[in-house]
Parts: structure tokens; C-alpha cells; sequence
């Protein structure tokens, strides 16, 4: 489904669940409240379709805030902010946010520099001596993270490749490994004997660190190749792979989404036998070694000071099914998404 399609479809489902608050109001007296889950989803629908601007939880006003927000980071979870800052907007109007993608890495470095209120990453930060964390520490910046979506890290081919239907964790890792495959057949030799054409994300990219941890280093410790085509734009990476046969590349798997008529995605054998990166695979686990999670940072001053960042965050948090399906990635399971607004709620005033 395009991106477009979805938006509208987002609309479209917010605006059907705030008619059936406005009903459930009317005709239930006081029993929602003796579902707090429906009441959150139903209640944050409402907000984002007629702009009433009232939190999932009735503690922000959405409407009394103000300010500007930047955020930037990871070129996967852009979609979602994007989409966020979108219809946050309308409930918000007194807050600009502003999205920018340079990769988690890239994000982190703003953020930790002050540039940023929230970092977008699709892995954790890091930590330990000389790590993202200490230089956030260093600048008196206590960074505080919120999984916000569940992605399935997606390995794609042409159509035109009728060979590479499924790969196991070796053989990508033949694939990408400095000094690995050039051709198809060194990964298989039944596979076309022709040259292959790599392409992935930037060194400053969340899902390079997460690749190159889950598939390079898990196999063998050595590096990723650098040979190919790389870029913090996602997009960049589809365009290449959607007109070559011989192209191979990964990503987000909402960018797989937004172009599955032009690609292929390969399935992957971790070691049960081939698995295709669905929402149902990533959320069982099935999908390994490629499924992670997807976050958002912010830090404890910010929180706490700046109203319009809690309200932003808890925005996301309580539409994220809506949002993350609007786009292409996974909605949170419940303990997850449990755990991301048990640490929102101490900044919620």
C-alpha cells in the first residue's frame, strides 16, 4: 500500500474510532472506566482525528502547548515521526516540529550535543568509555529511551532474481563481510555465476550497527564490506536494488513496504528453516536474527522542562498502532508498549 494510501487510511481510522468514543461516551455512562486499554486507545484517536487535544491519558492538553521541537536520527524510524509530527500537528498547534534524518549515529551526536530533543535510533545507544551515553553525560545530557515500533530488517532483491528466495545467516554474512562473495555462486553454486551489486546503509546508519553486529559479527569477526553503495537515505538503497537482478540490499522494512511491487524480500534461515520478515514473524520471534526494536531518546531535563516534548512522546505513544501501521512498521506488543509509557508517565503534568 503507498505511503499515501496508508496516511489516508490513518485519518480515516482515527476519525472512525473518535465516533465510536463520542458513542461510547453517550451510551456507557461510567464504564470505561473500568477499561483503562480501551480507554487509552480510544481516547488518543479522538484527540489526533478531531484535535480536541486531549492526551490518552486526560493529562496533557495537547491544545496549551507550545515551542518548537527538532528532531532527527535514524533514517528508519523517520516515518514514523514523520507521520507523528503530521497529525500531532493538529492537535498541537502551537508546537512546530521539525524532522530530519542523519542516521542514528548522526542523531545521537546532535542530541548529545544539545542540538536535538529527540534522537530517533534503530538500535540502543551505546554505552560504555568514549560512548554515545558518556558524551551525552559529559554535556549533562541523561538520555531516556522509548521503543516506540517493532521493525523486521528486510533483505531485498530484484523481482528479475530468481534464485535467491532464501539465504541463511552465513551466507548474508558471506555476502557482506569484507573479502566475502562477489558473485552469486560463491554464495551458492547452483546460483548464477555473475557479478553481484551490494548495497546498505551509511557507517552512521542504526541498522548498519545492527547488521553488521547480528549478521557480521555473530559469524565471523570481521568487517562489513565497503565496496558497494552506501546511504543514510533508505530510498537511495531501494531505487538501486529495484533495477538491478544482481542487486542485493537491506533495510527498514516500512521502506520494503512502501516498494514491495518493485522488490523481492529474501527469506531468512536463522536456523529453523526459511522465515519471511512479517509482523507476525518479527513480533514471535521467528524472524531472528532481524528483528529489533525501534526507539525514540530524549533526556530528563527535557522531559521534565519542556512540556511539549513529554506531550510529543506520549502523542506517539498512545497512537503508535495506528501510526505504525500507517507507515509500514510493527505496533508494539502490549508489555512493551507498557514499559515505554511507564517511563513517560513520571513527566506527564
Amino acid at each position: 500500500m503507498p505511503r499515501t494510501t496508508r496516511r489516508r487510511w490513518l485519518l480515516i481510522s482515527m476519525a472512525a474510532l473518535a465516533m465510536v468514543s463520542s458513542l461510547a461516551v453517550a451510551c456507557g455512562g461510567d464504564d470505561d472506566d473500568d477499561d483503562a486499554t480501551t480507554t487509552t486507545t480510544t481516547s488518543s484517536a479522538t484527540s489526533s482525528a478531531t484535535g480536541t487535544a486531549t492526551s490518552a491519558a486526560a493529562k496533557v492538553d495537547y491544545s496549551k502547548l507550545s515551542g518548537e521541537l527538532r528532531i532527527d536520527g535514524s533514517s528508519t524510524v523517520y516515518p514514523i515521526s514523520e507521520a507523528a509530527a503530521e497529525e500531532f500537528g493538529k492537535a498541537a498547534k502551537g508546537v512546530r516540529v521539525n524532522v530530519a534524518l542523519s542516521g542514528t549515529g548522526g542523531g545521537f551526536e546532535k542530541f548529545c550535543r544539545g542540538e536535538t530533543v529527540i534522537s530517533n535510533a534503530s538500535r540502543p545507544i551505546k554505552t560504555g568509555a568514549g560512548s554515545e551515553t558518556e558524551k551525552c553525560t559529559t554535556a549533562g545530557i541523561e538520555p531516556v529511551e522509548f521503543q516506540v515500533a517493532v521493525d523486521a530488517l528486510t533483505v531485498v532483491v530484484s523481482p528479475q532474481n530468481t534464485w535467491a528466495k532464501c539465504m541463511t545467516v552465513q551466507q548474508l554474512n558471506m555476502a557482506y563481510r569484507a573479502g566475502g562473495a562477489t558473485k552469486w555462486s560463491d554464495i551458492d553454486p547452483s546460483w548464477p555465476d555473475e557479478t553481484i551489486t551490494f548495497y546498505y546503509p551509511g557507517a552512521d546508519s542504526g541498522t548498519f550497527d545492527y547488521f553488521k553486529e547480528a549478521v557480521i559479527g555473530a559469524v565471523k569477526d570481521t568487517s562489513h564490506r565497503t565496496d558497494g553503495t552506501s546511504s543514510e537515505d533508505d530510498n537511495v538503497l531501494v531505487r538501486g536494488v529495484e533495477g538491478d537482478k544482481n542487486a542485493i540490499g537491506y533495510f527498514g522494512f516500512a521502506y520494503y513496504q512502501e516498494e514491495a511491487q518493485k522488490l523481492k524480500a529474501v527469506e531468512i534461515d536463522g536456523g529453523s528453516g526459511c522465515v519471511a520478515p512479517t509482523a507476525e514473524n518479527a513480533i514471535s520471534g521467528k524472524y531472528s536474527p532481524l528483528a529489533r526494536p525501534l526507539f525514540m531518546y530524549s533526556s530528563k531535563d527535557l522531559l521534565t522542562e519542556n512540556a511539549a516534548v513529554a506531550g510529543f512522546l506520549d502523542f506517539v505513544l498512545a497512537n503508535q498502532a495506528e501510526l505504525n501501521e500507517s507507515v509500514g512498521y510493527i505496533p508494539l506488543p502490549a508489555d512493551a508498549l507498557a514499559k515505554s509509557q511507564a517511563t513517560l508517565a513520571p513527566y506527564i503534568k
